[in-house]
């Protein structure tokens, strides 16, 4: 069976992350959070972090193609 769940898992996060990051790039000021006296723009953050998820699983799904488990 050819079937990898990496793909759309990967496929997902990476589109979630992409928007939440250009989010959080446009939209600056709505995104900042003065949580301990310091300003963090938590969807840019956040968005980066499920990018990198996303093309981790790609990454992940792209390399279990070119090596197949042994049967």
């Amino acid at each position: 069976m050819g079937l990898d769940i990496r793909w759309p898992i990967g496929l997902m996060f990476s589109l979630i992350g992409l928007l939440l990051a250009g989010y959080g790039v446009l939209n600056r000021a709505a995104s900042l959070s003065t949580a301990g006296g310091s300003e963090i723009n938590i969807n840019l953050i956040w968005g980066a972090v499920l990018l990198v998820f996303g093309a981790l699983m790609l990454l992940g799904a792209i390399n279990g193609k070119k090596n197949p488990p042994a049967k």
